[in-house]
């Protein structure tokens, strides 16, 4: 029952898959966030037990009413495909999938079909399901990779889910809707092909953006340094720490272990502008470091990122640990950077890496990399339009069946027993209940999806890893984290398809030799923005500053 790929064009590699946010080896956050996917659960669970069928919200009654899905009476039996991302560590799905139909048919008579896609497939073949009109029910989509929730809500592949005339969210789906933050439910609304309103449902998982540096606790202790000495430096002043662990681990061990476009955004405290993904994030808003609330360095003004003193600083100064031997040539490789570091990551072959981070990711990391893992975070968490849309699950125009795929989505975000079984397996199998908390198998090897793409997570139990109180300091975590001033802004590339197609073109060819220091910036740094000009990224910059600007004004800031 597992399907990887749908569409029959053949697909060739795409670089800007490495530039986006959700790309996260071994599974940090989303937003920031590109890098490879293994991940266990990047977040745990509440209290509901896995195994009880209770469910959140109130829901669980009959069918024929707000979104109650308790009952399979009287509704035919249904199908339903949904395309998942970021689940590389999905290998045998036959248990797991065998309980969550049994169960969805007690339910509401439905089958599920996945299609495990990779974290590849978020930039290529989602893109080219949707435009081969491939028979698929469901798909993900957010803000921060090609497969971006508001250039195909108006391009017409996503169901306007609370459309007068037919308001799937208040047949369907209003216990999953009372359930959601208040910055979800408006983030998920957005000027579609049926109008403004809301065209996928919004995960609720790590709500806010936080990038930081991925630190083997005891490798660095090996040589005499603490996570405090991580702390008090930056990026510029790692290079004492990153030669003594390079000369003492040999000439083959790179220390740096770098996803180029989250590197760069890390160090310059730059953020991806929603509705700029598809084109490797060329322009940026600079973040205040010290107060992400307030305006950053260059105002509330949107630009060509490659084109600043910060970028400059950032590519001289990678280069330099390019060449000292810091950082693996295949991280600039786009056939390998997500391979390569997903797999050291998983064997301790690194000592600071990149990671766009989910609260209590340093703890899953740890249980999952089999030594300890510490994170420290570049900025505080901040909310922003792209993590607003981080993981969301959208029902395709083409489903012969879209009452039913919203019934499955409330049932999903509300009930702990199935959302249970879909990520974490089959108990007694994939993990056992321990005072509660889940605690894995070996088996869980073969069935790991992407927990943060899966809708709500805060209805899973913790795992013993995270403790009992983990879902309380989670919600208190990123309840507090702060608005930056652009919030719910998206540009709108309507206009400007042409430019933005050929500025995509040129940033492929140059980002992640870049960002990952494996050409000279003396030399390809002007060339790139030669070409870049010459590709009409002026006039983009041009478009999508005024619609700030009217953004702002009518935001009243």
């Amino acid at each position: 029952m597992k399907k990887k790929v749908l569409s029959g064009i053949l697909v060739s590699a795409m670089i800007l898959s490495l530039a986006a946010c959700g790309s996260e080896p071994a599974g940090g956050g989303t937003s920031g966030t590109a890098g490879g996917g293994s991940t266990a659960a990047d977040s745990g669970g509440t209290s509901g037990a896995a195994g009880d069928g209770s469910t959140a919200g109130g829901s669980g009654g009959a069918s024929d009413g707000a979104g109650d899905s308790g009952s399979a009476s009287g509704l035919e039996p249904v199908t339903l495909t949904m395309y998942f991302g970021g689940c590389d560590s999905v290998t045998d799905d036959t248990q797991a999938m065998e309980a969550v139909n049994a169960y969805l048919q007690e339910k509401i008579n439905v089958t599920l079909e996945p299609i495990w896609g990779s974290w590849s497939d978020l930039d290529q073949n989602i893109s080219l399901s949707l435009q081969g009109g491939d028979n698929v029910d469901i798909y993900f989509t957010c803000a921060w990779s090609s497969n971006e929730y508001n250039k195909f809500a108006r391009d017409g592949y996503w169901v306007r889910l609370d459309n007068e005339g037919n308001n799937l969210i208040e047949k369907y789906a209003s216990d999953l809707w009372s359930t959601l933050p208040e910055v979800l439910r408006q983030g998920a609304a957005i000027e579609g092909a049926d109008g403004y309103g809301v065209y996928a449902v919004p995960g609720y998982k790590d709500i806010a953006t936080q990038n930081c540096w991925d630190i083997n606790v005891p490798l660095l202790e090996k040589y005499g340094y603490t996570v405090e000495d991580i702390k008090n430096t930056d990026y510029y002043g790692f290079g004492e720490i990153l030669e003594t662990v390079k000369k003492g681990e040999g000439d083959d061990f790179y220390p740096l272990l770098v996803e180029g476009a989250v590197l760069e955004r890390m160090v310059t405290n730059s953020i991806i502008v929603t509705g700029d993904s598809g084109t490797g994030n060329f322009m940026s808003y600079y973040l205040d470091p010290d107060d992400v609330s307030r305006p950053g360095s260059l105002g509330v003004k949107l630009v060509n990122k490659f084109s600043t003193d910060e970028f400059l600083k950032f590519a001289e100064q990678t280069r330099k640990y390019f060449n000292a031997g810091y950082i693996d040539p295949a991280c600039a490789n786009t056939e390998q950077a997500n391979d390569i570091r997903t797999q050291k990551q998983l064997s301790g072959q690194y000592l600071i890496g990149t990671q766009s981070y989910s609260l209590g990711y340093e703890l899953v990391a740890s249980d999952e990399r089999k030594f300890e893992v510490a994170m420290v975070p570049c900025t505080d968490a901040y909310v922003d339009t792209t993590s607003s849309q981080g993981a969301m699950m959208a029902i395709s125009t083409v489903s012969k069946n879209p009452e039913r795929a919203m019934m499955f989505l409330n049932l999903l975000n509300t009930d702990p027993k199935l959302m249970t079984m879909l990520n974490y397996g089959v108990e007694g199998v994939h993990y056992n209940l321990k005072d509660g908390l889940v605690e894995f198998t070996e088996e869980r090897a073969q069935y790991q999806p992407w927990t943060n793409g899966m809708g709500n997570v805060t209805i899973l139990p913790p795992t013993v890893a995270q403790g009992a109180d983990f879902w309380d300091g989670f919600k208190a975590y990123y309840g507090q984290a702060k608005e930056i001033p652009l919030l719910g802004y998206s540009y709108n590339s309507e206009n400007m398809q042409t430019q933005m197609g050929t500025v995509a073109n040129v940033v492929a060819e140059y980002l992640l030799p870049l960002c990952t220091g494996a050409v000279e910036p003396a030399d390809k740094l002007p060339e790139f923005l030669d070409k870049l000009e010459q590709a009409g990224i002026n006039e983009v910059l041009s478009d999508a500053n005024a619609q700030l600007e009217a953004f702002m004004q009518a935001k009243g800031e």
